[in-house]
């Protein structure tokens, strides 16, 4: 990652720390990515609870609890889909029976061919706390790495919006 978003991410691991909260990921078209960025900050161990890689559809329901007719009626690059992986990831990776504070979710499509009639940049980021789970809708460009990488610096800047982190 250039250097401002690894700013970026560390100014989100340091934040979580200092407020004491947890974080949980569930992955789709990142693979893993996403958990790998936020892992790669010394002391993150204080917060990432961990991620799970749910690339193939089956598992969005059977792991993280995602509504199967939701997955059979719009398929899995949908908003709703993003925002229950969010809030699924939190409960389903808790940790002493406490869930964690935030979870965070990413599905789409990187290619190189279009899915389920969605095209190729289309991609989902969901965000859940306590408060109010959300998603964020992204319209991406380039080949099949640089839409997952990409996805992985929207979704640092999406924790970091949560957190109200301002520039860094």
């Amino acid at each position: 990652m250039p250097p401002a978003e690894a700013d970026e991410t560390a100014a989100v691991i340091r934040a979580l720390i200092d407020r004491g909260l947890t974080i949980a990921v569930a992955e789709s078209l990142t693979g893993g990515l996403l958990t790998a960025e936020l892992t790669r900050v010394p002391g993150a161990s204080a917060t990432v609870l961990g991620g799970a890689v749910v690339y193939a559809t089956e598992l969005k329901h059977t792991l993280v609890g995602v509504d199967a007719a939701l997955l059979a009626a719009e398929g899995p690059v949908h908003p709703e889909v993003a925002r229950q992986l969010a809030s699924g990831v939190r409960e389903r990776l808790a940790v002493g029976g406490r869930p964690a504070d935030l979870g965070v979710a990413t599905t789409g499509v990187a290619g190189p061919d279009p899915q389920g009639g969605r095209p190729v940049g289309t991609v989902f980021v969901g965000i859940s706390s306590s408060a109010a789970t959300r998603s964020v809708a992204l319209e991406l460009t380039g080949d099949r790495d640089a839409i997952r990488r990409a996805t992985v610096a929207q979704a640092v800047r999406a924790l970091a919006a949560e957190l109200e982190i301002t520039a860094v």
